[in-house]
């Protein structure tokens, strides 16, 4: 019986019949095609902190997110911007404009994350920085390699992020720090099991896009994916894990 996980399983030809040659051709291809995701993915995150340390220390950040002016909502909400147009544009647009759209909302990222250098201090986001990371290639590695059915729990964890988001909004009025404990400590679970599926679910994809021309446009959104639970996982985990400046 074809182990659902793996790809390879959805390929016409694939299985008793098969040549050896074929499934390490297929597996040389998939590595090739997760290593393109991750790097993406890496350089977006690595692009966006280097964005975000530049203009704090600039002292344009404090101007311009701690001042008045719409420029402050401009930037927060930009990055929104980017990801629907990727998302419900991805079969219109080129391949070449998916990614530099990618490097662009990599780079509005991270002038709207400048801000938390005037929050935390450096030596806490590094610490939580790195400690995300750890967990991140934890739980990507897990999702690449586990053989069991993540499927099941991407609408349980999308459902979690739109509470998470609506508990956010209300806790801005409320202002409970008990509640904002919650929030965080939930928020950095349900980005932990969505790295996770991702990671599961950008795998699975390689069958169906190799070959063709949507291989590039999945590479990006695959690594905007694992991008956002990277980012969202770091800051939840700096809302109790950051040591304030003041």
């Amino acid at each position: 019986m074809a182990n659902w996980s793996d790809p390879r399983s959805g390929i016409a030809g694939f299985g008793g019949g098969a040549t050896a040659a074929r499934g390490e051709a297929f597996d040389a291809g998939l590595r090739s095609y997760m290593l393109s995701v991750y790097n993406y993915m890496a350089s977006g995150v690595l692009l966006t902190g280097v964005v975000a340390m530049l203009f704090a220390s600039s002292g344009l950040a404090y101007q311009i997110l701690a001042g008045p002016g719409i420029l402050k909502y401009v930037i927060m909400f930009a990055p929104l911007i980017f990801v629907m147009v990727m998302s419900f544009g991805v079969n219109r647009l080129s391949t070449v404009t998916m990614q530099a759209m990618f490097w662009a909302y990599a780079a509005v990222m991270g002038l709207s994350l400048s801000s938390i250098f005037l929050v935390y201090t450096g030596t806490s986001i590094a610490q939580t920085f790195f400690a995300t990371a750890a967990a991140f290639v934890g739980l990507s590695l897990w999702g690449y390699t586990t053989k069991k059915d993540l499927s099941g729990f991407g609408t349980f964890l999308i459902m979690g992020v739109v509470g998470l988001l609506v508990a956010s909004l209300i806790n801005l009025f409320l202002r409970s720090s008990a509640m904002d404990l919650v929030i965080s400590v939930i928020g950095v679970l349900l980005f932990a099991g969505l790295t996770a599926y991702d990671t599961q679910k950008i795998k699975s994809i390689y069958a169906h896009v190799a070959g063709t021309d949507m291989m590039g446009k999945s590479v990006v959104m695959g690594a905007l994916s694992l991008y956002l639970d990277f980012i969202n996982m770091f800051l939840f985990l700096l809302r109790f894990m950051g040591s304030s400046r003041d």
